[in-house]
């Protein structure tokens, strides 16, 4: 329906107009006021937020390659060098993706939280591995031993060949590889056999008792002192160790070399039987004597 003036002027048409005029004036208000305003902050704090992203990423490299160069000054491990630089690049990267968060708006305080609670489902499910990379980078930091080390541990003894995060590999003397869990590893008590550049070999030799025991002892001194691995300049013992059900136990200490502890074992023990031979002095086995009563009552 149409209504008209007196002069012919639709009244309808002119109110929807007026209508139109009056939302479009409040859109525009809408956007000067609310819109635009919020665009150009976020669009600053955005630039803001890039800005921060490249400066803080120059700094994170410039940070790593100065702990980099103090790291490799030190006497820590490779391996343990490259882990903590993984370590502090993780680390510096992640408080430079929540500053940057915090920058454009975002609630970090949740963020963190998530973490958080990621950090311990993961720390959860991954006791073990955890454990293990714990021990890895103690084994790294504290150096109970090194690659080319002897060591025993649990039962187990070999070269190490290899000390990895996780894992440490030792090679058996048959060539046999035996891979150790590193958080077993720093819960156990080590033994390392070459940690030290001598070593004191300890030669247990039975000898009858009927044998003169200056005469023996003189023996064994000769067969010392013909070595060329003995370091003469260390004290050597010979002495009366114990007695035994079937003989009496000469102990002969001498200090050697830490690699030619094993070649100096088997060059004594020859030794010692060739000239225990030489001298006539016996060297005796494990006997019973049994004796044997006849008893005429038991008989009957």
């Amino acid at each position: 329906m149409q209504f008209l003036t007196s002069n012919g002027v639709d009244v309808s048409s002119t109110l929807n107009q007026v209508k139109d005029n009056l939302e479009k004036g409040k859109i525009q208000t809408y956007l000067d006021d609310n819109l635009f305003p919020g665009l150009i902050n976020f669009a600053q704090l955005l630039l803001l937020a890039i800005i921060v992203y490249f400066v803080g990423k120059k700094l994170i490299k410039w940070i790593l390659k100065f702990v980099k160069v103090s790291l490799e000054k030190s006497s820590l491990e490779e391996g343990a060098t490259g882990f903590l630089i993984v370590l502090i690049k993780a680390t510096l990267y992640t408080v430079l993706l929540i500053s940057i968060a915090g920058i454009v708006g975002i609630q970090t305080s949740s963020f963190i939280a998530l973490l958080g609670s990621a950090g311990v489902a993961i720390g959860l499910a991954l006791q073990g591995t955890l454990s293990n990379l714990a021990g890895g980078v103690l084994i790294l930091v504290t150096k109970p031993f090194r690659v080319g080390d002897y060591i025993m541990v649990s039962g187990k003894e070999g070269t190490v060949i290899s000390i990895d995060i996780c894992y440490t590999r030792l090679a058996t003397i048959d060539n046999k590889i035996v891979v150790m869990p590193n958080g077993q590893l720093t819960n156990q008590n080590i033994v390392n056999v070459t940690s030290e550049p001598t070593r004191r070999l300890d030669l247990i030799i039975p000898v009858a008792y009927e044998e003169n025991l200056e005469r023996v002892k003189q023996a064994l001194l000769e067969v010392v002192r013909s070595s060329e691995l003995v370091l003469p300049e260390e004290e050597i013992q010979v002495f009366l160790y114990s007695f035994d059900s079937s003989s009496i136990s000469v102990a002969v200490r001498v200090w050697t070399e830490t690699d030619n502890y094993w070649p100096l074992k088997w060059e004594m023990q020859e030794k010692v039987k060739n000239k225990f031979d030489q001298e006539g002095i016996s060297i005796p086995y494990n006997q019973l004597d049994v004796k044997v009563v006849h008893d005429e009552n038991i008989r009957k």
